[in-house]
Order: structure tokens, then sequence, then C-alpha cells
């Protein structure tokens, strides 16, 4: 299982309280629209492999409250206590250095169970901020790596959200894409080097009015997930209706919802001990790739991310075999920011990817 959602501990050790929860979030159940976003957002949940989620659309449409409202969702996780990195004592991989060396020095290792962190990083944030820093003087003097975390660090296991990604400097875009990729943090600084797990959900999200990222950057997260305002007026009401309820009375709100919450939180974590299992046939995977063929896709990204998020959904459903269907769910998502275009042309809508799959798949287009 993922350990962004792990909720059991397997360590025999001590285990502390848990902090009171600080304030009450928005329930994730009573969103009110916005499908592609949510199931972008669940599927990078269930496999953060998917590479994370682009959103793009206007103003005031739920962004932030959705990605708060998906962590406050996740099953608490096991951590080793006063570890900065969140290290999860039951994945060898997934541990900071010192506490590798007390595993083998075998010690005994308390852990506490904490919520899934979610992490805000802020335009402003210099490299120093977001990787860490090393203490040279420290270093030299005492003869220790002097590390001070973070936010890369704080993140691990957690979700990593970045408003307004399309405005943050280039390089920092790539360092957090390469940490999510590859789940370590490295820094490096006059020939000492430090590095920590950083397994994250990286979530960013941005007004294409203000611009788009580059392309290169652009390709490397896993899906693209568009919103836009809602028109009709009685959802509209509706969603009014539920902030308002919500502000009103935050606790029976949540309590209207603890059911239905529950039920989506055993989903996803049933779908991450699925996924494992979830096959996808062969000729699918010939069409899947003879689709991002056609659309002219670089690289092999497009293909990988597709074949992922079709079994994440796939786990989601309960099923062990991918379909026709979960593909055409999930395609648009994973290929449109992918798609070559003009400098001045917006992002595809999904229209040409949709096209291009009906006819590989062999649907007429009422069917999709």
């Amino acid at each position: 299982m993922s350990p962004t959602i792990q909720a059991n501990n397997r360590v025999s050790t001590s285990v502390q309280p848990t902090a009171p929860k600080s304030r009450a979030v928005f329930p994730f159940t009573a969103i009110v629209g916005q499908e592609e976003m949510k199931l972008a957002l669940l599927l990078n949940v269930i496999d953060p492999k998917i590479g994370g989620v682009m959103i793009m659309g206007d103003r005031g449409t739920g962004k932030s409250t959705t990605i708060r409202a998906l962590a406050d969702l996740l099953p608490e996780i096991a951590v080793v206590v006063d570890d900065p990195f969140n290290s999860d004592p039951n994945e060898p991989d997934l541990i900071s250095d010192s506490v590798a060396e007390k595993f083998a020095r075998q010690e005994e290792v308390p852990i506490v169970n904490k919520k899934v962190q979610m992490v805000d990083l802020p335009l402003g944030a210099t490299e120093d901020r977001v990787c860490g820093t090393i203490d040279i003087e420290k270093a030299l003097s005492e003869g220790v790596k002097a590390f001070e975390p973070g936010l890369l660090a704080k993140a691990n296991r957690g979700i990593l959200y970045v408003d307004e990604v399309n405005l943050l400097d280039d390089h920092l875009v790539d360092v957090l894409l390469d940490s999510a990729a590859s789940g370590w943090n490295t820094v490096e600084r006059e020939g000492i080097s430090i590095r920590h797990p950083a397994r994250f959900v990286l979530v960013g999200s941005g007004n294409p009015e203000e611009g788009e990222l580059r392309p290169q950057l652009l390709d490397r997260f896993g899906m693209h997930a568009e919103i836009r305002t809602v028109k009709d007026p009685s959802l509209r009401v509706e969603i009014v209706e539920q902030r308002s309820a919500f502000d009103q009375n935050p606790q029976a709100f949540l309590e209207k919802y603890k059911s239905q919450q529950e039920e989506l939180q055993n989903q996803l974590v049933d779908a991450q001990e699925k996924l494992k299992s979830v096959e996808v046939d062969h000729d699918l995977r010939v069409k899947i790739s003879q689709v991002c063929s056609e659309l002219d896709v670089d690289g092999l990204r497009g293909d990988i991310v597709t074949n992922r998020a079709a079994k994440a959904l796939a786990a989601f459903a309960g099923k062990t075999e991918v379909s026709r269907e979960d593909i055409g769910r999930v395609i648009t998502m994973c290929l449109r920011h992918r798609l070559r275009k003009e400098p001045l042309e917006s992002i595809d809508s999904g229209e040409k990817v949709k096209k291009v799959f009906n006819r590989v798949f062999g649907l007429l287009e009422s069917d999709s």
C-alpha cells in the first residue's frame, strides 16, 4: 500500500495519542461538481506514481478547499516520533538515515499516528526553504551533518500544494517535479550531501489567464484537470447553501457526512491494496499507445500515466481488470497537456483526445 494513506501500524512500539483537530475542514464528499478535479486527486492518492495533478481553472472554483478536504479525508499514518521527515516505520525505503541507524542498532523506535500533511508552498519560497539547508559551520566544527529540513521534508507522505504554480520560478518547479518522481530530496553543499525521503502527491493549480507552464514542465505532471465556474443556477445555489450550512455549524455538517467520508476513506484504502493485482489487457495497452502515437505525444510519459491512471480507477471501482470505459474516463486528463500546440493556443479541452480515442477504440461519439 502506498505510504500516503497507510493506516495500519505493524511496528511493535509505544503509540502516543494523536493531537486533537485544530479546526473543521469542509468534507470532500460534500463538494458539489468539479468531478474531473476530484477524480484526478483521488487517483493520485491511490497511486502517487501517476505523478501529480495540474489543476487549471477560474478563480473561486474551490481548488484549495478540495485539496484540503482530500488531505483531511485520508486515514492517519504511522510516523516515527520527533522525526522531521515523517518516516514510515513499516517501509524501510521511506525512512531517514537517523531512523535507519536506530533500526540497525535494534533500538526501540516510538511511533505516533498523525493526520496526513497538506503543505502549502508559497510563491516567494526560496530553494533553501523548499529543499532545506546544511549548516556548514556546524558540520565543519562539530563533524555532524547539521541539516535544517525544508518543505519537502514536511510534505513527505503527504500532499504538496502549489497555488499559481505557473507563476513559480521554473527552477523550483523542476526541483518539485524531480522529488515527486524519485521520492527523494538531495541537498548538496561544499562537498556535504544529505538526502531524505520526499514522496508526496504534487498538486499545482493556476489560472490560465496568467500564463501556462513551459511545455517541458507541464509534461511532467501526471494529469491535467480543467475546472470551470459552475453555470447552472441550481447547482450554484446548492454550493452556496452547502458552504453556508458548514460555516454556521461545522460539527453538525461534518456529522451529516461522516458515514460518506468513512465509506470513501475505506474505498481508497481498499483500492490501494487492490492496485497491485489490477491488469491491463495487452490489446488495450496497444490501443493506448496508438492514441498517443496518433496525437503525436512526445516521449512515453503519456502511455505510462494513462495505464497507471486506468489501473487506479479500476482498483477504485473494486475491479482487477481495466476496461475500455476506465481508459476513456482518464485518457483526456493524462494527454491533453502533452499535445503539441502553437505558442498562443490554449491547452486542448479534450476534444482532440476524445476524437482519436473514439476512433482507435471503435466507439461512436455518443458512446464516449
